[in-house]
Protein backbone atom coordinates (compact mmCIF):
# COMPACT_ATOMS: atom_id res chain seq x y z
CA UNK A 1 0.00 0.00 0.00
CA UNK A 2 1.63 3.22 -1.03
CA UNK A 3 0.58 6.53 0.52
CA UNK A 4 0.11 9.44 -1.67
CA UNK A 5 0.65 12.08 1.21
CA UNK A 6 3.32 12.92 3.41
CA UNK A 7 3.14 14.79 6.54
CA UNK A 8 4.32 18.70 6.56
CA UNK A 9 6.40 19.81 9.66
CA UNK A 10 7.73 22.90 10.98
CA UNK A 11 12.09 22.01 12.29
CA UNK A 12 10.53 20.81 15.64
CA UNK A 13 8.53 18.36 14.00
CA UNK A 14 5.14 19.20 14.72
CA UNK A 15 2.21 18.69 12.00
CA UNK A 16 1.27 21.69 10.08
CA UNK A 17 -0.46 19.80 7.40
CA UNK A 18 -0.55 16.92 4.43
CA UNK A 19 0.27 17.41 0.93
CA UNK A 20 0.31 15.34 -1.72
CA UNK A 21 3.78 13.82 -2.08
CA UNK A 22 4.71 15.22 -5.75
CA UNK A 23 3.17 18.37 -4.61
CA UNK A 24 5.22 18.28 -1.46
CA UNK A 25 8.52 17.77 -3.53
CA UNK A 26 7.56 20.35 -6.50
CA UNK A 27 7.12 22.87 -3.86
CA UNK A 28 10.18 21.86 -1.68
CA UNK A 29 7.97 21.76 1.69
CA UNK A 30 9.52 20.65 4.76
CA UNK A 31 7.60 16.89 5.45
CA UNK A 32 8.40 14.32 7.91
CA UNK A 33 10.61 11.26 6.40
CA UNK A 34 12.52 8.23 7.22
CA UNK A 35 15.81 6.18 6.83
CA UNK A 36 16.29 2.83 7.67
CA UNK A 37 19.35 0.96 8.41
CA UNK A 38 19.78 -2.55 8.54
CA UNK A 39 23.36 -3.85 9.67
CA UNK A 40 24.31 -8.01 10.19
CA UNK A 41 26.38 -9.14 12.65
CA UNK A 42 29.75 -8.30 10.98
CA UNK A 43 28.55 -4.80 11.20
CA UNK A 44 27.64 -4.47 7.22
CA UNK A 45 24.67 -2.46 6.24
CA UNK A 46 22.32 -3.87 3.39
CA UNK A 47 21.95 -1.05 0.67
CA UNK A 48 19.34 -0.78 -1.87
CA UNK A 49 19.69 0.09 -5.53
CA UNK A 50 16.78 2.17 -6.03
CA UNK A 51 14.48 1.25 -9.24
CA UNK A 52 15.03 3.44 -11.90
CA UNK A 53 11.57 3.95 -12.53
CA UNK A 54 11.32 5.67 -9.13
CA UNK A 55 10.09 9.60 -9.21
CA UNK A 56 13.55 11.10 -7.90
CA UNK A 57 17.09 9.51 -7.49
CA UNK A 58 16.22 6.41 -9.80
CA UNK A 59 19.40 4.15 -10.13
CA UNK A 60 21.44 5.23 -7.24
CA UNK A 61 22.76 2.91 -4.44
CA UNK A 62 21.59 4.10 -0.79
CA UNK A 63 20.75 3.07 2.56
CA UNK A 64 18.36 -0.17 3.21
CA UNK A 65 15.02 1.57 2.90
CA UNK A 66 13.68 5.38 2.57
CA UNK A 67 9.86 6.87 2.47
CA UNK A 68 7.36 8.96 4.88
CA UNK A 69 4.76 8.14 7.20
CA UNK A 70 1.47 8.40 6.17
CA UNK A 71 -1.05 10.82 8.05
CA UNK A 72 -1.40 9.65 11.91
CA UNK A 73 1.61 6.82 11.27
CA UNK A 74 4.18 6.15 13.73
CA UNK A 75 7.70 6.48 12.16
CA UNK A 76 8.88 3.07 13.37
CA UNK A 77 5.20 1.66 12.08
CA UNK A 78 5.84 3.32 8.95
CA UNK A 79 8.89 2.15 8.89
CA UNK A 80 8.29 -1.69 9.27
CA UNK A 81 5.56 -1.35 6.64
CA UNK A 82 8.36 0.18 3.94
CA UNK A 83 10.59 -2.68 4.81
CA UNK A 84 8.13 -5.28 4.21
CA UNK A 85 6.68 -2.92 1.00
CA UNK A 86 10.13 -2.62 -0.44
CA UNK A 87 12.54 -5.76 0.66
CA UNK A 88 10.16 -8.03 1.81
CA UNK A 89 11.40 -7.87 4.75
CA UNK A 90 11.15 -7.72 8.72
CA UNK A 91 13.39 -6.28 11.53
CA UNK A 92 13.20 -4.77 14.84
CA UNK A 93 13.83 -1.35 14.83
CA UNK A 94 15.12 1.64 16.98
CA UNK A 95 15.04 5.32 16.22
CA UNK A 96 18.87 6.53 16.53
CA UNK A 97 18.56 10.27 15.35
CA UNK A 98 17.02 12.61 12.88
CA UNK A 99 18.08 15.78 10.94
CA UNK A 100 16.79 18.31 8.73
CA UNK A 101 18.16 18.50 5.12
CA UNK A 102 17.03 20.07 1.79
CA UNK A 103 18.28 19.27 -1.86
CA UNK A 104 17.27 20.57 -5.23
CA UNK A 105 17.22 17.29 -7.61
CA UNK A 106 17.79 17.15 -11.18
CA UNK A 107 14.39 16.65 -12.21
CA UNK A 108 12.85 19.84 -10.88
CA UNK A 109 12.15 18.28 -7.32
CA UNK A 110 13.07 19.39 -3.72
CA UNK A 111 13.90 17.35 -0.90
CA UNK A 112 13.56 18.94 2.07
CA UNK A 113 12.74 16.15 5.13
CA UNK A 114 13.51 15.87 8.49
CA UNK A 115 14.71 12.32 8.21
CA UNK A 116 14.09 10.26 11.16
CA UNK A 117 17.27 7.63 10.98
CA UNK A 118 15.90 4.02 12.37
CA UNK A 119 18.49 1.29 12.66
CA UNK A 120 17.78 -2.67 12.67
CA UNK A 121 19.69 -5.88 12.75
CA UNK A 122 19.57 -8.79 10.40
CA UNK A 123 21.26 -11.56 8.36
CA UNK A 124 18.71 -12.47 5.76
CA UNK A 125 19.17 -10.92 2.55
CA UNK A 126 15.84 -9.21 1.23
CA UNK A 127 13.71 -10.36 -2.13
CA UNK A 128 13.29 -7.01 -3.31
CA UNK A 129 10.37 -5.26 -4.92
CA UNK A 130 11.28 -4.54 -8.77
CA UNK A 131 9.17 -1.22 -8.58
CA UNK A 132 11.76 -0.33 -5.69
CA UNK A 133 15.04 -1.63 -6.16
CA UNK A 134 17.24 -3.20 -8.43
CA UNK A 135 19.50 -4.21 -6.30
CA UNK A 136 21.09 -4.85 -3.16
CA UNK A 137 24.68 -5.70 -1.10
CA UNK A 138 26.23 -6.01 2.01
CA UNK A 139 29.17 -3.51 2.98
CA UNK A 140 31.17 -2.23 5.87
CA UNK A 141 30.69 1.60 6.69
CA UNK A 142 34.24 2.39 5.82
CA UNK A 143 34.05 -0.02 2.17
CA UNK A 144 31.02 2.60 0.98
CA UNK A 145 33.04 5.73 2.31
CA UNK A 146 35.80 5.05 0.01
CA UNK A 147 33.31 3.62 -2.66
CA UNK A 148 31.61 7.02 -2.53
CA UNK A 149 34.63 9.05 -2.91
CA UNK A 150 35.33 7.19 -6.07
CA UNK A 151 32.02 7.34 -7.31
CA UNK A 152 30.10 9.79 -5.90
CA UNK A 153 27.12 9.78 -8.32
CA UNK A 154 26.44 6.80 -7.78
CA UNK A 155 24.13 7.52 -4.31
CA UNK A 156 21.54 9.51 -3.28
CA UNK A 157 22.07 12.97 -1.54
CA UNK A 158 20.94 11.90 2.24
CA UNK A 159 22.56 8.89 2.04
CA UNK A 160 25.96 10.45 1.33
CA UNK A 161 24.97 13.09 4.13
CA UNK A 162 24.30 11.06 6.97
CA UNK A 163 27.17 8.84 6.52
CA UNK A 164 29.84 12.31 6.07
CA UNK A 165 27.90 14.53 8.78
CA UNK A 166 26.24 11.82 11.24
CA UNK A 167 28.49 8.65 11.30
CA UNK A 168 29.57 9.01 14.46
CA UNK A 169 25.34 8.71 15.84
CA UNK A 170 25.20 6.28 13.41
CA UNK A 171 27.70 4.08 14.76
CA UNK A 172 27.13 4.99 18.37
CA UNK A 173 23.66 3.32 17.67
CA UNK A 174 25.20 0.25 16.13
CA UNK A 175 27.22 -0.09 19.59
CA UNK A 176 23.95 0.70 21.93
CA UNK A 177 22.25 -2.00 19.59
CA UNK A 178 24.93 -4.63 19.84
CA UNK A 179 24.79 -3.92 23.73
CA UNK A 180 20.86 -4.31 23.84
CA UNK A 181 21.26 -8.20 22.16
Amino acid sequence: MSYKNVVLVDKEDREVGVMEKLEAHQKGLLHRAFSIFIFNDNDEMLLQKRALGKYHSGGLWTNTCCSHPGENEAILEAGKRRLLEEMNYTSHLETSFSFIYKVDLDNGLTEHELDHVLIGRSNSNPILNPEEASDYKWISIDAVIKDISENEGDYTFWFKLILKDYRNKLEKSLNILHESL
